[in-house]
C-alpha cells in the first residue's frame, strides 16, 4: 500500500499568510515567527507537494500555478481544522464582523445564515455593507471588510473560498402586460452593476428597445417597483417575491448570461467568529436559490 503524504496545517497556514499578506516578513509578524522560519516552512511544503509554490516578481511575491492550485485546498483544510478546534474547545466568540454583500444577495443571506448565526452567537456583532461587487473587492483588499460575497470578473481571484454560478432571470409583476412595439421599461441598480449590464447587453443583442425608468441601490426598492408594475428587471430566484412572474423568450426576453459569484475572506486576519461564519455560509450556499451551481475553486 502506497504511503499517503500529509500536509500539516501549520505549513498550509503559513503559505496562506505569505500569499494573502504579500510577503514572508508580514506573515512572520502575524504568526509570531522569524522570516527564516517562514521560509523554511514554505520550502518544507514545497518538498511535500513536489512543486515550487511562490515566485518573486520585483518586490512582490505571487503564487505559481501550483501555488494557485494549492490555495483553495489550503483554505478549506485550515478552515475545517479551525472549525474542529473551536468546536471542541467551546471558546467564547466575540467581536465585530464586517460583511460585504451585493444588494441582490442581502435579502437571501440576511434572512437565513446571518440571522441564524446572530441568534447562536450573542456576543458577536455583524456590520452589513451592501454595495457593488467591485467596491466590495476593494474594501476587502484594504481590510475594511472581513468577508464578502461578490461577483467575479475572472475565474481566479485573491482570497476566494467558494465559487458558484447564478442564473439571473427576468421578473415582472403578475399583472403586467408588455407591448413589444414599445421600449421595455427597465428597473436597474446603479451603473456598474453586473445585472444591469447583462440586461442591456441581452436586449441590445436581441434588437429590442429599452428605457430605464427606475434606478436605485437597494433590492427592496427595485422589488417594489416591479411589484407595482413600473418596470421589469433581472433578479435571482432567491429575490423573486409572490406577485412576480418570470419572463421568457416567448415574450421577447432572451436568456441572461450567468454570473460567477464568490465567497472571499483573508484567512490569516479572520477571527474565530469569522471562521465559524464562513463555515456556516459555505454550508448554507445551496439555500441561496435554485439558480445556484457550486463550482470548483
Amino acid at each position: 500500500m502506497a504511503l499517503i503524504t500529509n500536509l500539516p496545517t501549520d505549513l498550509l497556514r503559513t503559505f496562506l499568510a505569505v500569499v494573502e499578506l504579500g510577503g514572508h516578513s508580514k506573515a512572520g509578524a502575524l504568526l509570531g515567527r522569524s522570516q527564516p522560519a517562514i521560509s523554511l516552512q514554505i520550502r518544507r511544503l514545497e518538498e511535500l507537494v513536489r512543486s515550487p509554490l511562490l515566485v518573486q516578481e520585483g518586490r512582490a511575491i505571487h503564487p505559481t500555478p501550483a501555488g494557485e492550485a494549492l490555495l483553495s485546498y489550503a483554505r478549506e483544510m485550515v478552515r475545517i481544522n479551525d472549525e474542529a478546534v473551536h468546536f471542541f474547545h467551546r471558546s467564547e466568540m466575540t467581536g465585530i464582523l464586517r460583511i460585504g454583500l451585493p444588494t441582490d444577495y442581502a435579502v437571501a443571506f440576511l434572512q437565513n445564515t446571518l440571522t441564524t448565526f446572530l441568534r447562536c452567537h450573542h456576543d458577536v456583532e455583524l456590520e452589513i455593507h451592501c454595495d457593488l461587487s467591485r467596491e466590495l473587492h476593494r474594501l476587502l483588499r484594504s481590510d475594511d471588510l472581513d468577508i464578502i460575497v461578490a461577483t467575479m470578473p475572472t475565474a481566479r481571484m485573491p482570497y476566494l473560498s467558494r465559487a458558484w454560478m447564478e442564473q439571473p432571470i427576468w421578473a415582472a409583476a403578475d399583472s403586467m402586460t408588455l407591448d413589444r412595439d414599445r421600449p421595455v421599461p427597465l428597473g436597474a441598480h446603479l451603473e456598474g452593476c453586473d445585472y444591469r449590464a447583462r440586461m442591456l447587453d441581452s436586449l441590445n443583442d436581441a434588437g429590442r428597445r429599452w428605457r430605464i425608468v427606475y434606478t436605485g441601490p437597494g433590492i427592496s426598492g427595485l422589488q417594489n417597483a416591479v411589484l407595482n408594475g413600473l418596470c421589469v428587471t433581472a433578479l435571482t430566484h432567491a429575490t423573486m417575491l409572490p406577485g412576480m412572474r418570470e419572463l421568457g423568450e416567448s415574450e421577447g426576453f432572451p436568456i441572461l448570461d450567468p454570473l460567477r459569484i464568490g465567497l472571499f475572506y483573508k484567512h490569516p486576519r479572520l477571527s474565530a467568529a469569522g471562521l465559524q461564519l464562513v463555515s456556516e455560509l459555505v454550508a448554507g450556499l445551496e439555500s441561496v436559490g435554485s439558480g445556484v451551481k457550486t463550482l470548483p475553486t
